[in-house]
Formats: C-alpha cells, sequence, structure tokens
C-alpha cells in the first residue's frame, strides 16, 4: 500500500525524523492559509500523488506569500499531473502539500528497503540526491553506499555513522545523521513498511538534517496491525480494476499491453510476461490467481481481466498443484459464459487433474485453444490477439 508524501512525513515525524513545517491543503484558499501560518514568506506547494517525478511535471512550485501559493494550488488542483511515473494517462491532483522554504545546502538519497536476497533491511545512500536512483545506479553505481542490517540487532550507530561519512557529510552533521537514519530505520520495523525513500535528504544552512520529500510503501499482508495506517489508503490514487481485485485476494496490476494473462504464482506470471514479449507480444496485465484458488475466485478474475477494454486475447497459465487444473477449467467456463467473452483464450496447463481440466474444456463446446507449452501458448496468443 502506497500514502502520500504528506502522510508519509508525519509518520516519520511521530518517530522522530526531522521534516520541515508543512500543512496539507484541499483547497487553493487552505493553501494560502496555511502560508501564513508559515510566516508569509518563501513556500513551496507540492502537488500530492502516488508517482515521482512531480517537479519535472510541474507539480512543485516554489512561491513567495500567500498569494502566490493560492494561485499555485489553484493551478495544480483538480487538474492531471503528467510524470515519468504516471505514463502519459496521468494523476489528478485533490490535495497539496505547503511548507516552509529552506535555505539547502546538500541533497542527498536516503532509502531503505528488503533486501531479499539476504533476508534482511538495507539502507542505502548517496550524495547524489534530488534525481532518481535508478539513474544513479546505472550510470554511477559507486556513489551508492549500502548497510545491511541485521534484525535481531537493527541498525547500528557505527553503521550509520559511516553512510554519513560514506555520503561526505562534513563531521558537524555526521551525529545528526546517524541519528535521523536510526530514526528512519526505527519507523521502517514499527510500521512494517516495505520501503522509506528520502530523496532528497538535506542539509541546510542553519545546520540541520532534514527529510525534504518522503515515500513510504507498506506490505499489505501487515496492514491488520496498522488500522491507523490502512485508514490512509486512498482510493482516487489507484486503478479502479486493482481495487476491484484486492477485494477478491488476486494481485493484479494493470500494464500497457492487449494480451491478458492469468496466472498462478508470481514467479510463473513473470515468465508468462516475459515469453509474450519474446513471442512479439505485449502484456495487459500481472494477474496471480494464488495457488488455493476457488472457481469462484478464477471467475472473479476473468471478469476483472474481461473488464480492461485493451484485452484483445487471453493467456491462461496455470501449474495445477493446490490448484487443481479441473477446478480452473470450471471457473474459467463459468465466467466465460456469464460474460460472453468474444476474445480468443489459449489454455495452457500441467498438473493436477490436467487431462480431467482438459476434457472439461472440450466439452464446454466454447472455442478455447490449448497449449502444451508456455512457447507453444505465447506464439498462439500473439498471433490470435493480432500483435503482429
Amino acid at each position: 500500500m502506497k500514502i502520500h508524501e504528506h502522510q508519509a512525513k508525519a509518520i516519520l515525524a511521530r518517530h522522530g525524523v526531522a521534516v520541515p513545517r508543512g500543512e496539507v491543503a484541499f483547497t487553493a484558499q487552505e493553501a494560502a492559509e496555511v502560508a501564513r501560518k508559515l510566516g508569509g514568506g518563501t513556500v513551496v506547494v507540492k502537488a500530492q500523488i502516488h508517482a515521482g517525478g512531480r517537479g519535472k511535471g510541474g507539480g512543485i512550485k516554489v512561491v513567495k506569500g500567500a498569494d502566490e501559493a493560492e494561485r499555485a494550488a489553484s493551478a495544480m488542483l483538480g487538474t492531471k499531473l503528467v510524470t515519468y511515473q504516471t505514463g502519459p494517462a496521468g494523476q489528478v491532483v485533490s490535495r497539496v502539500l505547503v511548507e516552509e522554504g529552506l535555505k539547502m545546502t546538500k541533497e542527498l538519497y536516503l532509502g531503505v528497503v528488503i533486501d531479499r536476497s539476504r533476508g534482511c533491511a538495507v539502507m542505502m545512500a548517496s550524495s547524489e540526491g534530488g534525481v532518481e536512483i535508478e539513474k544513479v545506479a546505472a550510470e554511477t553505481p559507486h556513489l551508492i553506499k549500502k548497510v545491511h542490517i541485521d534484525p535481531a540487532t537493527g541498525l547500528h550507530a557505527f553503521q550509520a555513522r559511516e553512510l554519513a561519512f560514506g555520503i561526505g557529510l562534513e563531521p558537524a552533521l555526521v551525529s545528526k545523521a546517524a541519528k535521523l537514519m536510526m530514526a528512519i530505520y526505527n519507523a521502517f520495523v514499527a510500521t512494517d513498511a516495505s520501503l522509506v525513500e528520502i530523496n532528497p535528504l538535506v542539509t541546510t544552512e542553519s545546520g540541520d538534517v532534514l527529510a525534504l520529500d518522503a515515500k513510504m510503501n507498506f506490505d499489505d499482508n501487515a496492514l491488520f496491525r496498522h488500522p491507523e495506517i490502512r485508514e490512509l489508503r486512498d482510493l482516487s490514487e489507484e486503478d479502479p480494476l486493482e481495487i476491484e481485485a484486492s477485494k477478491y485476494s488476486l494481485n493484479y496490476i494493470r500494464l500497457d499491453g492487449n494480451i491478458g494473462c492469468m496466472v498462478n504464482g508470481a514467479g510463473l506470471a513473470m515468465s508468462t510476461m516475459d515469453i509474450i514479449k519474446l513471442a512479439g507480444g505485449e502484456p495487459a496485465n500481472f494477474l496471480d490467481v494464488g495457488g488455493g484458488a476457488s472457481a469462484e475466485q478464477i471467475r472473479n478474475a476473468f471478469k476483472i481481466l474481461m473488464s480492461d477494454a485493451n484485452v484483445k486475447a487471453v493467456l491462461i497459465n496455470i501449474f495445477g498443484g493446490i490448484l487443481r487444473c479441473d477446478i480452473l477449467a470450471e471457473g474459467v467456463i463459468d465466467a466465460v459464459k456469464e460474460l460472453h467473452v468474444n476474445v480468443p483464450i489459449v489454455v495452457r496447463m500441467e498438473g493436477t487433474n490436467v487431462e480431467k481440466g482438459k476434457q472439461m474444456l472440450i466439452d464446454s463446446g466454447l472455442k478455447f485453444a490449448t497449449a502444451d507449452t508456455m512457447g507453444e501458448a505465447a506464439e498462439k496468443v500473439v498471433a490470435l490477439a493480432g500483435t503482429r
């Protein structure tokens, strides 16, 4: 689950992370009032959407006084902000964050994520803040410093100081930066976050170290422990089909292609999308129905799949272990009949009760195309979708 910048900063502040003074505003008039509360000097008006690249897209404005803050907010609110992360469709701005202007001396990067290969959190820092960390990783990877954190002992002070020195902070600021890093890690653990990203982390002329920006994502599986965080979910920022899928415990992510995918298992889903690309097609979604899906869940998954008007053909790729092939076939047949599906469907399945499942598809009287291998399935679905 993602939240807005102002929400992330509020959480971090409760854990002792220094952030600029500011408040969220839902109208231009509220933005002006916040600017007045901050002293009426230089303020920053920041569009609040679940995407990066806001500055380049015109979603961050540095202005002077309440009147300019009101005009800047008025220009943002209700409009679609297009960034490299939103795609061409953009995202509607429904709120802005108005913050005090700071006299910055350095822009840095700080992030915490899970390193699955090591089974622990990793804190990353870089002297190159204010730009996409992916670009830094690709072009100047030596500028990214990392420390892996033992979950049993947490982040040590010496590790935090090592990072602070590694990104070129002067000795007078190292202790402040280390304290902030430890507070960020504590917030990461306490909230069951999957990501905390501060880009940029800044130093100021007054000798402070602050989180100028903040992004937090959370492990959906742990939200039952954090009802106060679950309440921060902004459904207007999410794809309607992804919201619908979450109601049925389905993992669905909408993409830009025209070949719908229904798969059980995240790894198999990724492989299926890769092989569709290899065959010259473009996947329309990631859809993992899970290992133990019922016929009803399969039916609901298919409904969501077919709600995307861009889908011109469907590839169902199932390895029947916990999810038996006959259960899959039952759910797919029911869904196709109920929805009067008129796009081609290619089914490739292996595993438990595979012959029974294949026979059910044949006996249904519906026009399913079948395949024995993933390669064959991909070739068929790409051709049926008219991609080539």
